[in-house]
C-alpha cells in the first residue's frame, strides 16, 4: 500500500494526485480537475478536463458559459472512473445540488475528500453519506464548539413569525445564489408559506436550474423596483419575503423597499457581534456546512486511520481528533471561502 502523500498531497494549486495526474478543486486552471461542487471557490473555469456530477457540470456551465472547460466528464454518484490507473468515484456530500465527496483509491489505499458538506436534511440535494476510508480529508469551516447550529425549521419559523408580527414591513433576506437561496425557499415552502417570494435577478438563473432538476420552489417573482417608484408600487412588498445576494444589500436596490427588516441566513449569524456589525435585524442561523457536532460525529462515523483538514478551523478539529486517538494533519489550503 502506498503512503497517503504518494496518492494525494497539497500543492499551491490544490490537492494533487501525482499517480493519476489530476487535482481536486484546484484554485487555478489545470489540465485535469475533479470538482466536488459548483461554488466558485471550488469550481473554476479554464481547466482542460473536468470530472464532476452532471448537476455540477450544469452549474458550472450556467455560471461560466458553455466553454468553461475543454472536456466535460459528467459522472454519476457511485460510478467508478479510472484516471491513469487511479479509481475515482463520487459520493453524496449534502452541501448543495450536485455536491459530492471525491473518493480516490489505488493499490488498496482509499482517501476521501469531502469538499464542503453538511449532515442536515436538505430537500434540494442528496444527503451526505459517510464513506469508510484510510484517510479522511475534511473541511472545518465551523470546527469550534461554539458552532452548534439550531434546528433549521425553528430558524425558518422565526422568519415567518416576523412576517406576521410586522405585516407592513418587507423582509429582505440575504442568501447566497447557489444552494442557500434554494434551500431557504424550500424550507419556507415546507413550513406552509405559499405566497410569491420575490427574488433579485442575481438568483434567477440558478433557481431556474434547480427547477430544471426537479426541485420545485413555488411561485417566484422578480424583486424589481425602479428608482422613484410610487409608494403604491412599493406597498405590494409590505409583509412579503424578498430575497437577494448579500452584495445587493449594499446598493440602492435594498433601500427601495418599504421599511425593510434585514434578514441574513448563515452559520456565521451564531456570532451576534458579526450580525450586529452587518446591520442584520433578524439573524437566521442556517448553514450549508457541518457544525462542530456534525464534523466530530462524521469523523467517528468514517473512523479513518488518519484525518486531514483542508480549510477552516483546522487546528481545533485536529486537536480534537488527536485527543480522540486519531492521527491528524492540517493542510492549510488557501483560496477557499468560508461563507454560508
Amino acid at each position: 500500500m502506498r503512503s497517503p502523500d504518494q496518492l494525494l498531497h497539497p500543492t499551491p494549486a490544490g490537492l494533487y494526485c501525482p499517480v493519476g495526474d489530476f487535482y481536486i478543486d484546484p484554485v487555478r486552471a489545470v489540465d485535469r480537475a475533479v470538482i466536488t461542487h459548483g461554488h466558485a471557490d471550488h469550481a473554476r473555469a479554464g481547466h482542460g478536463a473536468v470530472l464532476a456530477t452532471p448537476e455540477t457540470i450544469n452549474i458550472m456551465a450556467a455560471r461560466y458559459g458553455e466553454d468553461f472547460t475543454a472536456k466535460r466528464q459528467p459522472t454519476e454518484l457511485g460510478e467508478v472512473v479510472s484516471i491513469n490507473g487511479v479509481e475515482v468515484s463520487l459520493a453524496p456530500a449534502g452541501h448543495v445540488l450536485g455536491s459530492a465527496q471525491a473518493v480516490v483509491e489505488h493499490e488498496g489505499l482509499r482517501m476521501v475528500c469531502t469538499g464542503d458538506y453538511k449532515r442536515r436534511q436538505d430537500p434540494t440535494c442528496t444527503p451526505f453519506e459517510p464513506v469508510p476510508c484510510h484517510v479522511f480529508i475534511s473541511e472545518a469551516t465551523f470546527a469550534l464548539p461554539v458552532f452548534r447550529h439550531p434546528d433549521d425549521r425553528e430558524e425558518i419559523r422565526k422568519l415567518l413569525h416576523s412576517l406576521t408580527t410586522f405585516p407592513d414591513r418587507a423582509h429582505l433576506v440575504g442568501v447566497y445564489a447557489l444552494g442557500k437561496a434554494q434551500r431557504v425557499i424550500s424550507l419556507i415552502r415546507e413550513a406552509g408559506y405559499h405566497d410569491a417570494i420575490y427574488i433579485h435577478g442575481a438568483l434567477k438563473s440558478l433557481c431556474d436550474l434547480y427547477e430544471d432538476h426537479g426541485i420545485s420552489l413555488g411561485s417566484l417573482e422578480p424583486a424589481t423596483l425602479e428608482k422613484g417608484v410610487a409608494k403604491e408600487e412599493q406597498a405590494k412588498f409590505a409583509g412579503k419575503i424578498v430575497m437577494g445576494p448579500p452584495s445587493a444589500f449594499r446598493d440602492a436596490w435594498a433601500r427601495r423597499f418599504p421599511d425593510p427588516i434585514t434578514v441574513f441566513c448563515s452559520g456565521w449569524m451564531r456570532i451576534r457581534q458579526r450580525a450586529k456589525q452587518s446591520g442584520v435585524e433578524l439573524p437566521i442561523i442556517l448553514s450549508d456546512h457541518a457544525d462542530w457536532n456534525e464534523l466530530t460525529q462524521t469523523v467517528r462515523d468514517v473512523n479513518p486511520q488518519e484525518l486531514w483538514v483542508t480549510h477552516g478551523r483546522e487546528d481545533a478539529l485536529c486537536r480534537w481528533a488527536e485527543l480522540e486517538g486519531y492521527k491528524a494533519r492540517p493542510l492549510r489550503l488557501v483560496g477557499y471561502d468560508e461563507d454560508s
